[in-house]
């Protein structure tokens, strides 16, 4: 549920505001604000944590590493592939496997436990992608070894 709020912003603040909008179809300024103000308070609420514009959208990442979902992966991916890893070999193992630290590695498990579903969708979309993108590839490597043939 979404309530309102008077808000002042000095002017050049306003501009920028403006052009962001204008640059960004189908967004508005409400929206905008809601997305920035949200940001922000995750951000203080998980230091080390930014969000960066995508051709799929904002994502959170790393200050000075991956997206959150990229560390997610990999971990999910080493712990399928070793049931008994688990708890600090779990997160040395995939700090080793990214190079990073597992400093950084505990950050984005931090972040994700916080926002689970949202770094699920994007794992489960980006899984998605990959196979379709995949499947195109290998279409296209089936005609091409067709010598323009039809099949």
């Amino acid at each position: 549920m979404s309530a309102p709020r008077s808000v002042r912003f000095d002017d050049t603040v306003l501009r920028r505001l403006d052009g962001y909008v204008r640059s960004h179809s189908g967004s508005s300024a409400s929206s905008v604000i809601n997305l920035f103000v949200d940001e922000a308070l995750r951000a203080e609420e998980h230091p080390g944590i930014v969000f960066r514009a995508g051709p799929s959208g904002r994502r959170a990442g790393l200050v000075d590493g991956p997206d959150i979902w990229e560390v997610i992966a990999t971990l999910r991916s080493l712990q399928e592939s070793d049931k008994n890893l688990a708890d600090d070999s779990l997160v040395e193992e995939t700090a080793d496997s990214l190079g990073l630290s597992v400093r950084q590695v505990r950050r984005a498990v931090r972040y994700y436990a916080d926002f689970r579903a949202e770094i699920d969708d994007r794992i489960t979309t980006n899984d998605e992608t990959a196979s379709r993108d995949e499947a195109i590839w290998l279409e296209e490597r089936r005609v091409l070894r067709t010598d323009g043939r039809s099949a």
